[in-house]
C-alpha cells in the first residue's frame, strides 16, 4: 500500500537549500488552543473565535510545502470536548460541517490528501458522510498530508486499537507472542502516518491534553503564549526554526 510506504519515511528532512544542513519536521502536530479567549478578549462569543480559529487553519495548511512539512496533523475536537455548553458543542459541530464544504474544493486543487482521526461513530450522521467524501475527494493528492482529529483522544484510541488487537489474537489471526512495540502502532488510527517530529501548543498551556500520546513518544514539544486565531505563518516559521537547533539523540548520548 503506497500509504504504508511513504509512512515509512518518519523523521526530519534536511534542508540543504542554504548548506547549512538545519532539520524541518517532517510531521507538525498542533492543539490548536486559545480560540475562546482570543473572541472573550474581544467581546465576542466563544463561537466567533472558533470560526476565527478555522480561518487561521487555511493560511497554516497553504505554508507547509514552503515551509518544509509534509505532515501536518491538527486537534479539532477532543473527547473531552464533549463537557462543553450544548451551544457550543453545537456550533462547533456546525463549524466542521461548514468548513469541509467550504474547503473540500480548495484542498483538493492544493493537492492537500486530508485524513480524520477519532472515534467517528460518536459524531453525527451527515459529519461522518462529510468526512467521507472529503478523504475520497483527496485521496489522490500528493501534497501535504492534512489529518484532523475530530471526536479525538489518545488513551480512546489506544483502547480501540487494543480491542482490534485483541480480536485479531481470538480469531487466530494474530500470535499473542509475536506482539511488540511495533505491533499496536498498526491498529491505532494514525497507522499509515510517520509519528509526529514536533508538537505545538498555543496559548500559553503546558500539557498535552491526551493528544497523540503513543505517537508522540519521542516528539520535541513547543508551548507558545500565542493564541491560536493569532498563529501566523510567521509565527510557525519561527517554532520551525526553534526546533531546527535542537538536538534529537533518541535515547543516545550526545556524539
Amino acid at each position: 500500500m503506497a500509504d504504508k510506504a511513504e509512512a515509512l519515511t518518519t523523521g526530519s528532512d534536511t534542508d540543504g537549500a542554504d548548506g547549512g544542513g538545519k532539520a524541518s519536521p517532517c510531521h507538525v502536530a498542533i492543539i490548536m488552543d486559545g480560540n475562546g479567549r482570543w473572541a472573550t478578549m474581544r467581546g465576542r462569543p466563544r463561537l466567533f473565535g472558533h470560526h476565527a480559529g478555522a480561518r487561521r487553519v487555511r493560511e497554516i495548511v497553504q505554508a507547509c510545502p514552503d515551509l518544509g512539512v509534509k505532515y501536518l496533523t491538527i486537534f479539532g475536537f477532543s473527547t473531552e470536548n464533549w463537557k462543553r455548553t450544548q451551544i457550543e458543542v453545537a456550533g462547533l459541530m456546525s463549524l466542521f460541517r461548514s468548513y469541509i464544504r467550504k474547503e473540500a474544493r480548495a484542498l483538493r486543487d492544493s493537492n492537500v490528501r486530508v485524513r480524520f482521526i477519532g472515534d467517528r461513530p460518536g459524531l453525527d450522521q451527515k459529519l461522518r458522510e462529510l468526512m467521507d467524501e472529503l478523504e475520497e475527494m483527496t485521496e489522490g493528492c500528493t501534497g501535504t498530508n492534512l489529518t484532523i482529529a475530530l471526536n479525538y483522544g489518545g488513551r480512546d484510541e489506544v483502547a480501540r486499537a487494543t480491542k482490534r488487537l485483541a480480536h485479531d489474537v481470538a480469531a487466530g489471526r494474530l500470535d499473542p507472542e509475536s506482539v511488540d512495540e511495533e505491533t499496536l502502532p498498526k491498529y491505532l488510527d494514525t497507522c499509515v502516518l510517520p509519528d509526529p517530529d514536533l508538537v505545538i501548543r498555543t496559548s500559553g498551556e503546558a500539557r498535552i491534553s491526551n493528544f497523540l500520546l503513543w505517537q508522540s513518544a519521542y516528539a520535541e514539544y513547543e508551548f507558545i503564549d500565542t493564541l491560536w486565531p493569532d498563529f501566523t505563518k510567521e509565527v510557525f516559521a519561527g517554532v520551525l526554526e526553534n526546533f531546527g537547533s535542537r538536538d534529537r539523540r533518541f535515547g543516545g548520548a550526545k556524539g
